[in-house]
Formats: C-alpha cells, structure tokens, sequence
C-alpha cells in the first residue's frame, strides 16, 4: 500500500493542471496531453504493481478468467460474467511471459492512452487539444486504468470512437427522431442511403465496446441519434449484434464451453433484472437502506433496474432535441443517481462525455467522484478486516453527498442543441458581473 501517497499526490497535481488549463486559456498540443497520460499512468501502474496490495476483482476474477483461457476452461463463471473478449487478451499477455501485475493492468492503460485522442475528437472545435489534456489528467481515469485494472477503459475506447464515426467529419446537424410518425419513418428509411457506410462501422465499433462489458448497451440511444435517418439506425443495430454474437461463438468453436452451455453463458451475461448479481449497499440509496453494508436482497435490485429503465426513457425524451453527447451525459448522470449497486469505476462511464462537452458544473462533479472513488481506492485499502468494514460502511453511505454535483452536472440548460464554445463567454461575464 506504498503506492497511496505518491498516487495521491500525482491525482491532486492533475487536477490543478486540468483547472488551470480551462481557466488560463492553454491549449496544450496532443502530443503533450499524450505525454503527460502515458506518464502518469505507466507511474502509477508501476507503483501498483509493486505493491503487496492488489484488488481482489484483479486477482480472484480477472486473472482466472485469463488463465481459463489458456487451460481451455469457461472464463465466463462466477468471477467474469461477460463475453470472452478481454479474457483472449490476458491469456495472450500471460502466455506470453508477463507477470500479472502489469498485464492484466496493460490492457486498460493503453485503452485510456488511446481515449485521451479520442476525447479530443469527440469535443472537435478549437478547445479539442484542450479537453483530451484535461482527460489525460482526469484522476478517476488514472485509478481505473492504472490501480484497479477495470476494463471500463477498453468499452469506453470503442463506444468513443463510435459515436465520433456517426457523428461524422464536419459539423453534425440533428437528424430524424428517433421516434417519429410512421409515415415520415418510412420515408426516411427510402431515402436515407448516404449514412450507410458510417453507420456499419459506427455499430461494429459499439459491438466491440459491448464485448468488453455489457453496461454500454445504454449509450446505443445516443449513437443511433448521431445517424439521420430509420435506414442507418436499423444497419447501425444489427452492426452493434455482429461482434458479441461471434465472440460468443468462439466460446464453443474454440472448445473453451459446449454448445449446449451457451444458455448458461448467456444467462450469466445478461441484463436482465432477474439475471444481475444482487450484491448491493456500497452506494446511493441501497447504501443507506442497509447501512452501508453489502445487501444481496433481490427486491432492491429489482426496483434499481427499472428505476435505470425510467430514468433512461426521461432523459431520451426530455433531451430528445439536445445534442447526443448531452443525451448520453444525462443518462449516464441519472444512472449513477438511481443504480442500486455500483463499482467506483462505473463513475468512469460518462468522464469521456462530460469533458469532451462539460457543462457549467462538470469539474466539480468530476472532482466529487473521483475524490469519493480515490477514498476508497487509496485509503480503505490501508486498513483489513472489521477495520475496513468499520470504514467501508460511512464511506459508501457518504456517497449520496455527491449527487447535488452529479444532478448540477447534467446539462439542464441543454435541451436544444447549442455549442459548448458559444456558453463560454456567457459563463466568462457572469463571473466578471
């Protein structure tokens, strides 16, 4: 646990960096924020990996998942419940003579170097170098990919990189609802031929994202926004389907399950409420109902999952003229706000979004999140036994303290599209006032 101060220390530094930088106007190159990301997050992986602390999801669920694969056993079981994927690469890694500590870390990091260009673009405009150096020194980023080895980055990497593929080269202009009259559907779905090509890879790109974990299937809504019409979304669909079916198929073809244990597979990946792990209480309300402590009712589980379904549906709804990425940063927001159970590095999930596009309170919620999330990661870990649950209870509870940030970070003032750029100089004089 060596690593807890230095690792504090170079997250704190990121921060002020990243403030400064908005504030004084810096627009660093890409090649600086590169360089200050890979920097930062090889020391950090470097200091983790030495340490005699490891996380227990890295060691008793990542690393058998990766040695089942080169034992020709089923990875997805009780410690990895998603497609295969990310598994075929720590099987690569370790067959490969790398010690576990860096391999199983290695995938994530380079999936988080490649986001910090990737959050340029999806920003565009002149403040792109800007917002890919602030992720670069996002800390939340730094402990997921760096400390804990969550392949969070590896989804983010492919669902990024879809939306910047629908959205296009140039300036995007919105496109049909994604509801409409049938009549004007059918229309669209005669005409709308020009997408095509950006919609097949747009959907192949979010498949991808999908093999790595399950949870992106709630930014499809705001990628098939990013398409202009029924024909692309409809191809955009069935290209998100074509890359976990094969992964799937590889399972049995490659003699790692049965064909007839696929159902079981697929049931251990599913999202269906009835499917999910109850394992809740380390967050939001589920925390306050059991004290903080880890909850395996059902029932809250349950009511959580639809509570995500409505919130999803409002958001969609509510945003239905707004840009995607406002879209998709709303409903990522009101998840975290309403999930009965939740992992520190789920609050990885809209960072790409929120600093690509943030809006007026988008610094403090990141730094409320990634201060919560780096209490876990940096100071819970000191401790063992009744000593780490004594603190793990107030500090799962203290969690609802940050969702005044999460809510003031959605972008209520964004329900027609409009530019981030023109708000700026708004926010600029309201702060001279």
């Amino acid at each position: 646990m060596d690593y807890a101060i230095p690792t504090g220390l170079v997250l704190v530094t990121g921060v002020v960096l990243a403030i400064l930088a908005q504030r004084r106007g810096w627009n660093p190159s890409l090649a600086v924020a590169l360089t200050v990301g890979l920097a930062v997050r090889v020391l950090i992986m470097g200091l983790s990996a030495a340490d005699d602390w490891q996380p227990i999801d890295y060691v008793n669920s990542f690393r058998p998942a990766g040695e089942a694969i080169l034992n020709g056993d089923n990875p997805v079981n009780s410690g990895w419940h998603f497609l295969p994927t990310i598994p075929y690469v720590y099987g690569l890694l370790l067959w490969l003579g790398i010690p576990w500590e860096i391999a199983g870390r290695l995938v994530t990091v380079v999936a988080d170097l490649i986001l910090i260009p990737l959050v340029g673009r999806l920003a565009g405009g002149a403040k792109a170098n800007l917002r890919a150096f602030q992720y670069a020194c996002n800390p939340l980023a730094i402990l997921v990919a760096s400390v804990h080895g969550q392949v969070e980055p590896v989804s983010l990497v492919f669902a990024v990189a879809a939306y910047v593929v629908a959205r296009g080269p140039g300036e995007w202009t919105p496109g049909a609802p994604l509801l409409d009259r049938p009549s004007r559907m059918w229309r669209s779905f005669v005409t709308d031929r020009d997408a095509t090509r950006r919609a097949i890879y747009a959907g192949l790109l979010m498949g991808l994202g999908l093999c790595a974990k399950s949870w992106p299937a709630i930014l499809i809504p705001g990628l098939l926004m990013f398409l202009p019409g029924v024909r692309s979304r409809i191809i955009a669909v069935v290209g998100v389907a074509v890359p976990p079916v094969l992964f799937l198929l590889t399972m049995p073809l490659g003699g790692w399950v049965r064909w007839d244990q696929l159902t079981e597979v697929l049931k251990t990946i599913s999202l269906r409420p009835s499917d999910v792990r109850p394992i809740t209480g380390d967050w939001g309300w589920t925390a306050l109902t059991s004290g903080g402590n880890w909850d395996l009712s059902a029932w809250k589980l349950k009511v959580g999952q639809y509570l995500i379904y409505a919130v999803a549906a409002f958001c969609l709804y509510w945003w239905r003229k707004a840009d995607p990425i406002d879209v998709t940063v709303a409903i990522l927001l009101g998840f975290m706000i309403v999930t009965p159970r939740l992992g520190a590095q789920y609050l990885l999930w809209f960072m790409p979004f929120l600093v690509a596009r943030p809006t007026r309170f988008a610094w403090p919620a990141i730094i409320g999140c990634s201060l919560w999330a780096a209490t876990g990661y940096l100071v819970l870990t000191q401790f063992r036994g009744a000593d780490w649950g004594a603190l793990h209870a107030p500090w799962a509870m203290s969690s609802v303290l940050i969702f005044p940030l999460i809510v003031a970070g959605m972008p209520w003032g964004r329900r027609v599209l409009v530019s981030v750029d023109a708000e700026m100089p708004q926010l600029r004089m309201s702060r001279t006032k």
